[in-house]
């Protein structure tokens, strides 16, 4: 994996080669820092007591650890395997799975454009991974908004060639999130006014969607895709505060009721 830094930093999730397994802990190579070696010493590979430390970790396996301290001068790279738990083991190995994608995906990029790879990353991929963390990231969101893409990076002419590439090759992800709208509006127009204020925050932009489905008075589901959890979350809470504002205007009333799962 291509990284614009020469070691990682406290705290980070890296993913790991084990390289060599003594009595006391054991040595790994960082797969995303070039020739950057590691070491977990025998207390920081299980929370529990290791009688035999080859039942935790063996020569070849992959692993996913927590950088626990960093010494550039000496070269030393101090990692936890017993502090990382299963949702950041899955993320992180899903993160770097990506990320040799993309690897790929820009070798194919540098070919498009007829230059060769490090000229390119000098050109502009190192510039694409301090901006969005991941060169991943980068496809993604050239896919999600091109104009968007294209005009945060002037236009530049290796643009068209990193979207037409993103566009053949990922899939953006979608989450869906939704929960239950209980509205009562008693004026005369009531109807009216319930029906405007719910097709006011209904939304179909490039990558977020918001739609409402009767269900029954006074109730309606409220529905939202987006392509992670926060974003979903935030125009959930918009919607929401929206057709709530709306109702009390009428003297009208909403109360809403996530569903989780």
């Amino acid at each position: 994996m291509h990284k614009t830094s020469d070691f990682p930093e406290d705290g980070e999730m890296v993913v790991a080669t084990v390289k060599l397994v003594k009595n006391f802990g054991a040595f790994v190579m960082l797969d995303e820092y070039t020739g950057k070696e590691g070491f977990i010493h025998i207390s920081e590979v299980s929370s529990g007591w290791v009688k035999y430390i080859r039942d935790f970790v063996r020569e070849g396996q992959k692993i996913v650890c927590k950088v626990l301290s960093v010494d550039p001068s000496k070269g030393h790279i101090d990692l936890s395997l017993k502090k990382v738990n299963e949702h950041q083991k899955r993320d992180k190995i899903k993160e770097w799975k990506n990320e040799q994608k993309a690897l790929k995906l820009f070798e194919i990029v540098a070919r498009d454009l007829k230059k060769d790879i490090p000229a390119c990353y000098t050109e502009f991929g190192d510039d694409l991974i301090e901006k969005y963390g991941l060169l991943y990231a980068a496809f993604e969101e050239a896919l999600v908004s091109k104009e968007n893409f294209k005009k945060e990076w002037d236009e530049a002419p290796w643009v068209d060639a990193v979207y037409n590439v993103a566009k053949d090759n990922i899939v953006l992800a979608v989450v869906t999130i939704q929960g239950m709208l209980e509205i009562t509006c008693f004026t005369p127009d009531g109807a009216i006014k319930i029906s405007r204020a719910l097709t006011d925050i209904e939304k179909e932009e490039e990558d977020v969607s918001v739609a409402v489905q009767y269900v029954g008075p006074p109730r309606y589901r409220l529905i939202v895709l987006a392509p992670d959890y926060k974003t979903a979350e935030v125009y959930m809470k918009a919607a929401v505060d929206n057709v709530t504002a709306a109702l009390h205007k009428c003297k009208g009333s909403c109360t809403f009721t996530r569903k989780e799962g």
